[in-house]
Formats: C-alpha cells, structure tokens, sequence
C-alpha cells in the first residue's frame, strides 16, 4: 500500500452517530422556543390588560368631566381687555352653560331649551366669523333696533341712561399703566345698568353705528370696553346656536403682569 492510500480516509469508515439525547434535544427545542413565546405573549398580554385595568376609571372620569364642562358649566380665561372693567385680563369666569337649554356634549345640538338670553346679559359664544371663543355682552335681542351716536346707546329709539360708576369699579383700571384718559360710566338699559369703558382718544370710528334691526333667531352683542372690542360692529350678529352659556362671576383672577392673584376678584359676581 502506497503512503498516499496509508493517509487517505477509509470509504467505509462511518461517520460519528448521531446520540438518541442528541435527536431528542433537536425535537424538544422547537417546543421550548414556543412555550417560551407563548409565555412571552401571555406575559405583554397581562401588562396591557393591567394598564387598560388602570387606565379605564382614569378614561371615564376624564369624559365625564369634558362632557359636564362641554353641556353643564365651565370656566374660562380672558386674555383680553374687551369686557373692561366687568372682566379684566387675567380673570377665570364661570359659565353657566344650562342658563338657556341643555346641548349634547361637544356639540350645539340642543336637547331642550327653557330660556333665550337677555338683554344685558353677558354671555360666552363662537364667532361667526371665525369660530373662536369669545366674551360679550347682549345689547340686542331679536327685534330690537339699535343705534349707537358718539358712543351713546339707543334701543328702540330710547336712549341709554349714563351714570357716574362706583369708584371701586373706576380703580381696576390702573391710571399709572394707562396712556388714555378713559370715561366709564353705568350704561342703563331698562332696569338692567352695567359698567362700560370707551377711549375718545383712539378714535376707532366705532362710536356710530345704525339704526338697525335685530334679525329673528339673532342677537347683537358689544364689549363694555367699546373702543377696543371686537364684536357685532365688526362680526356681525350672533346666531342663537352660538350662544354656550351665560358668565355669572369670576372664580379667581391673576394679574399676569405682577404675577399675583387679584384675590379681591375671587368668587365676585358680573355686573
């Protein structure tokens, strides 16, 4: 036998056997590898079921509270100055959003109605020219005709009554901090009076207006701050539908430029 067929491997010589422990072990893995997934799948599935366990009271509540804010009351903030000196910026106003009829959450489909807003009235409503959430005061209920001559108010061709304001409610204007000389005054309508604020020195042109007549199903709405408020003279009128609730008081206000709370403001009612 030559060297080079010593060296070379037998044909026959068999290979290494495969061990029956080996063979099992191959079967069983698979099976492992599966439960484990299995387990591994249970285990996500029970810490989802947890948190859903945890998270649904915290769901609930938070529509139910969104809903009672949406139909029944709410509050909202003024970043504006327009309803000076009623409401001042800064202040918290509750809205009682059931003074006129009951809305399904979230929407202004109304389920029943039992009142229509009233002439000095001020009320929380969208725009109609852009949807936004405003503040205002009602000034004209359907059929009213309305003027307004050099800032002074007729309706139905009676003019308004003015009378000197409170001091009380002529000091949260800050004089140091105004660059106009303000006229406030009690504006009377009717038995109904409430504070209104113009600046003769802006020169707005907003001063005049009408006569006009109040549509069906629509209400003519002002800011107490007349020379700088956004409103019917600019809008247009307010569709009864729009209307959210009525602003009863104010629950708490903040000055946002001394960073303090007005604490004299706290739980006040609007005049």
């Amino acid at each position: 036998m030559t060297e080079i067929e010593r060296q070379s491997p037998s044909r026959n010589q068999a290979e290494p056997a495969t061990t029956t422990d080996e063979i099992e072990r191959e079967q069983i893995d698979p099976e492992r590898q599966a439960s484990g997934e299995a387990r591994g799948g249970a285990e996500r599935s029970s810490w989802w079921r947890a948190a859903w366990d945890w998270a649904r009271p915290l769901i609930v509540l938070l529509v139910v509270l969104s809903s009672f804010r949406s139909a029944v009351a709410d509050w909202n903030d003024v970043p504006t100055g327009s309803m000076k000196p009623t409401i001042l910026e800064g202040d918290r106003v509750f809205v009682n959003k059931v003074a006129y009829d009951l809305k399904f959450p979230f929407t202004t489909i109304h389920l029943a109605q039992w009142d229509d807003p009233g002439r000095g009235d001020v009320v929380v409503l969208k725009s109609p020219e852009n949807g936004r959430r405003l503040i205002k005061r009602v000034i004209g209920v359907p059929g009213d005709v309305l003027a307004l001559r050099q800032n002074r108010l007729y309706v139905n061709g009676e003019r308004a009554l003015y009378e000197p304001i409170d001091p009380e409610i002529a000091s949260r204007i800050d004089e140091d901090e105004d660059p106009f000389r303000r006229m406030i005054a009690w504006e009377g309508i009717g038995p109904e009076r409430h504070p209104v604020m113009v600046t003769p020195a802006l020169h707005t042109r907003r001063g005049d207006f009408g006569p006009v007549i109040v549509p069906d199903d629509q209400y003519f709405v002002m800011g107490d701050n007349r020379d700088e408020s956004r409103d019917s003279r600019v809008i247009g009128y307010v569709p009864r539908d729009l209307i959210l609730g009525r602003a009863v008081g104010v629950a708490f206000s903040l000055d946002r430029e001394q960073l303090e709370f007005r604490s004299g403001r706290f739980f006040e009612a609007l005049e």
